[in-house]
């Protein structure tokens, strides 16, 4: 080594931080090559009594000294903390899975019991999960709480030998009767994809004792996100899930909103750049009506959201008494929606905790909206299509819902109702909707008819009132699509809207099975959309001045 580069390192090695157990060399640049560039540094660890955490974060080391500085580990059986970030700047793929080896293998040979383990920014790809997989599955990493593989480029290949390493250590410290306990775990940019993010989640749910999540920019899409969302719910004390600039659409936010559910924990949720969409934010709107009580944070920017979609989300965090940060920036609101977010927030005395608005995208051009239908709907569809056994069902209500009119109602008799109920699986939003139209479209002034149709109605959607509020906010979400009142993804069935629908509508928003906050929710689109239902002017304008009564009893 040469003269100048011994005296780089003294100078170097003086700044080092030392104290409370931990040794540092952060960020100070150094370029380790073999054992003679290393040697004071080995001798500081060497000295070093109760060594707990080692930062070697910010300098560049080669597969030699990663060898002489894992021999000074051998015996500190007392580390925990492993800061090694950006530890690999310049050196060949090949070398880091060499250098990781010896590393991991001294830390087993010490007995160690590590809790913090952050490998972030080494671009080590696939083989050097391969190079940490052995000391992960060992005893060494029983007691790991932090996990932090931030672009690391692992890939797909790599995200399953990730997932295989940690379910092999959860199993086999559960057999000593002390189980993986894994809390942080971070692994964003990364190319996981849905394979990688699929296995990953299964050692997620295996452990369940995450409480937070990373995994921004991954290339994850609805697949990856269901199977990240069945995951979270047996996490019940997760604090903080970012999946920011994934891609969710209406299926994974759906999903996601299912699982949001069941966590009473969670503080900080980032679905930035994640296209949730109207859909996706209705849903999220419906969850935090009913959860999520200790939420701070709420990033759903840059998601195509439209205004509509977007004040329905912010009415729903009025009650929250911890939110700090509700983030919609970058959707699809317009000037006018922007200033009609602000005053809403500003009416509910939470102006402070909207972020800006300066990057909104604009309302959305109707010639692209319709342009991007057209190349969802000539999409592959991804959804289970296959034939499912139908309820027993007489034959007179089959060929009511195939083919509805008001004599085949009539003829189903007393117990029409009932019948109809046992058909219509009204957990599911899209038959709903469809029976909900279907039926309402037969509404006229014949006091029969209009007495059958009225009680249907009541019957069918007192039962789907009576779920969640996920479930119901995705009824009137569909219901709105179908309306086209709201632009949906995919092959949706739009109708041609007439007054029945309207007026039954009217009718229900009356009665006791229907929430407030859901005639509120009616109320923001039917008044910011109306013009798609100017060929029932007249009963447009009876829904919405009996919408304003139902929300504003004084008025």
């Amino acid at each position: 080594m040469a003269s100048d580069d011994i005296a780089l390192l003294a100078e170097a090695l003086s700044k080092t931080h030392v104290g409370d157990g931990e040794l540092s060399y952060k960020g100070q640049g150094l370029k380790l090559d073999n054992a003679e560039s290393v040697k004071e540094l080995v001798r500081e660890i060497e000295e070093y009594q109760g060594l707990r955490a080692l930062r070697l974060e910010g300098n560049t080391v080669g597969v030699e000294a990663a060898q002489a500085i894992a021999k000074s580990l051998e015996c500190k059986d007392q580390l925990q903390s492993c800061h090694w970030s950006d530890m690999f700047t310049g050196r060949l793929r090949s070398e880091i899975p060499t250098a990781l080896r010896s590393l991991g293998s001294a830390l087993m040979t010490a007995g160690a019991r590590l809790r913090e383990l952050d490998l972030s920014d080494n671009a080590f790809g696939p083989d050097g999960v391969k190079g940490i997989e052995t000391l992960l599955k060992s005893s060494a990493c029983h007691s790991l709480r932090e996990l932090r593989l931030n672009n690391c480029g692992m890939g797909i290949g790599g995200g399953k030998i990730l997932a295989a390493a940690l379910t092999e250590c959860h199993e086999q410290s559960s057999a000593l009767g002390a189980p993986l306990k894994l809390k942080v775990f971070i692994a964003g940019r990364n190319r996981l994809e849905n394979e990688g993010a699929t296995a990953l989640a299964l050692a997620f749910q295996l452990m369940g004792s995450l409480e937070e999540v990373h995994m921004p920019q991954n290339g994850i899409n609805h697949a990856g996100v269901t199977a990240l969302a069945t995951a979270m719910q047996h996490n019940p004390q997760l604090r903080v899930l970012n999946l920011n600039d994934n891609t969710f659409t209406k299926r994974g936010a759906l999903a996601m909103a299912q699982a949001l559910r069941h966590l009473r924990t969670v503080q900080v949720i980032n679905f930035g750049d994640c296209l949730v969409r109207s859909e996706g934010a209705i849903a999220l709107s419906a969850v935090l009506r009913e959860g999520l009580p200790t939420l701070k944070e709420l990033n759903v920017s840059f998601g195509e959201i439209t205004e509509a979609a977007a004040l329905v989300l912010a009415q729903a965090v009025q009650d929250k008494p911890h939110m700090e940060k509700l983030d919609l920036n970058g959707n699809c609101l317009g000037e006018e929606g922007c200033e009609a977010l602000k005053e809403t927030m500003d009416n509910m005395d939470r102006a402070d905790i909207l972020a800006s608005l300066s990057d909104d995208e604009g309302e959305p051009d109707e010639e692209e909206e319709n342009g991007r239908e057209m190349k969802e709907n000539g999409m592959k569809d991804e959804r289970d299509n296959s034939v499912k056994p139908e309820p027993t069902c007489h034959p007179e209500v089959l060929s009511f819902l195939s083919s509805p009119t008001a004599e085949t109602l009539l003829k189903l008799g007393d117990n029409r109702t009932g019948l109809i109920q046992q058909h219509v699986d009204v957990s599911d939003s899209d038959k709903a909707a469809d029976a909900f139209l279907k039926i309402s479209s037969l509404y006229c002034d014949d006091h029969e008819i209009k007495k059958a149709v009225l009680e249907t109605i009541n019957a069918l959607l007192k039962k789907a009132f009576s779920g969640s509020s996920l479930q119901t906010y995705s009824f009137l979400s569909t219901l709105l699509v179908m309306l086209g009142l709201l632009k949906g993804e995919g092959k949706v069935k739009k109708v041609q809207v007439l007054p029945g629908h309207l007026l039954v509508l009217e009718h229900a928003v009356q009665q006791d099975y229907f929430p407030q906050d859901h005639a509120s929710l009616l109320d923001t689109f039917v008044a910011r959309h109306g013009k798609a239902l100017k060929s029932c002017s007249s009963a447009r304008d009876s829904l919405k001045s009996t919408l304003k009564r139902r929300i504003s009893p004084e008025c």
